[in-house]
């Protein structure tokens, strides 16, 4: 275990009016894409005049019914330059592992991830630096002083459950420990999913520390379903009642549940303590070595112009990265109801991106995974 502290001292924010995006769940998209050169500086001279920009994601701002945040904002982006949008969308890790695997022969143009995978995909040297117009606007907490990356949509993490089923939320983690629970409770897998790596973040500041969160997951994978690879896949199971508590994160889970009537959001508390949450950005990166480097760049421009971030509460219920845009609409409101007496605290990212691989195999070695 590092000297470092894993989470620095908790703050608290009320009301939460910063972030997330909208939209609705992405179940995983395919995307065919375009046959790329290499990463040779000819070879993306050579396509810099193609209409394309190829964009690689998380799962959660892009809809099944086409009407997230992305749906809208790719279209615009494309009426409003002419360039197409390639969308392939997963897991932050896996995301991330791709991104690697072409590194020789890159694909992406932009990447977009939650923590910590953003900073992983930056020490291994998959981004390269760029500030979109609008980033001086974006909190420094929620970008990278070198300018890698920079949170296009804040967001929250947190539980979600069946309101059907369930008269109210659980109320803390002990509570996931009944055997009613058994069989019908799942969280993404944590090394993977950007929301199920946050469940050891949020576990480990909830419990004091990583021995402590590591022996209280080991009791509740008793409950557990077990591995999901996509935590938007988690929230369709919990409205029809196949699960009846799974993880997830605020801005996705609030847009979905515009269609999936019987989801709830809640904020799991130590026996005894507050509920806690921290921020979850979707953090956007250029590419190293992109084949379509400036229209990687007008796309991220566009992803925090004013016009786009006043769409993530209006589109989908969300809170905008900028923090110049600050929404009034009814799911703003709703929201800041949500967010309302939970305590945030801020990670260590630091720690985390350093320790992560370590964290994750202690989990794995808790839980049998």
């Amino acid at each position: 275990m590092p000297s470092t502290p894993l989470l620095r001292t908790p703050l608290i924010r009320t009301p939460l009016l910063r972030t997330a995006a909208a939209v609705t769940g992405g179940l995983a998209l395919t995307a065919s894409l375009t046959a790329c050169g290499g990463s040779s500086s000819a070879d993306s001279d050579s396509r810099s005049g193609e209409k394309i920009v190829t964009v690689y994601s998380a799962d959660g701002l892009k809809s099944e019914k086409g009407d997230g945040w992305y749906d809208k904002v790719f279209a615009d982006f494309t009426k409003k330059t002419g360039i197409e949008v390639k969308y392939v969308e997963g897991g932050s890790g896996e995301m991330v592992q791709r991104a690697v695997r072409e590194k020789t022969n890159t694909q992406a143009d932009v990447l977009i991830t939650l923590p910590p995978f953003i900073q992983q995909a930056d020490g291994k040297g998959l981004l390269q630096a760029y500030r979109p117009q609008g980033s001086d606007k974006v909190s420094g907490a929620d970008k990278a002083t070198d300018g890698k990356w920079t949170s296009v949509v804040n967001n929250y993490f947190g539980f979600i459950y069946n309101k059907k089923e369930l008269a109210q939320a659980p109320k803390t983690w002990e509570e996931l420990l009944d055997p009613k629970f058994k069989g019908r409770l799942q969280y993404s897998t944590p090394g993977v999913a950007g929301d199920g790596t946050a469940v050891l973040i949020k576990s480990m500041h909830d419990f004091g520390g990583k021995e402590p969160a590591m022996e209280y997951l080991k009791k509740l994978q008793a409950n557990n379903v077990g591995p999901s690879s996509s935590t938007s896949k988690l929230a369709p199971k919990t409205d029809k009642g196949e699960l009846l508590v799974a993880n997830g994160d605020v801005q996705m889970n609030f847009a979905q549940s515009k269609s999936m009537p019987n989801l709830g959001i809640w904020f799991p508390a130590k026996d005894g303590g507050k509920p806690t949450s921290f921020a979850l950005p979707y953090a956007a990166g250029l590419v190293d070595k992109a084949p379509h480097t400036e229209n990687g760049k007008k796309l991220l421009d566009h992803l925090l112009s004013e016009e786009a971030q006043k769409l993530v509460s209006e589109v989908g219920g969300g809170f905008p990265a900028r923090t110049d845009v600050k929404p009034t609409d009814a799911n703003a409101v709703e929201l800041t109801k949500i967010m309302s007496g939970v305590e945030i605290f801020e990670p260590n990212w630091s720690d985390i991106g350093e320790n992560l691989t370590a964290y994750v195999d202690a989990w794995k070695s808790a839980t049998g995974s």
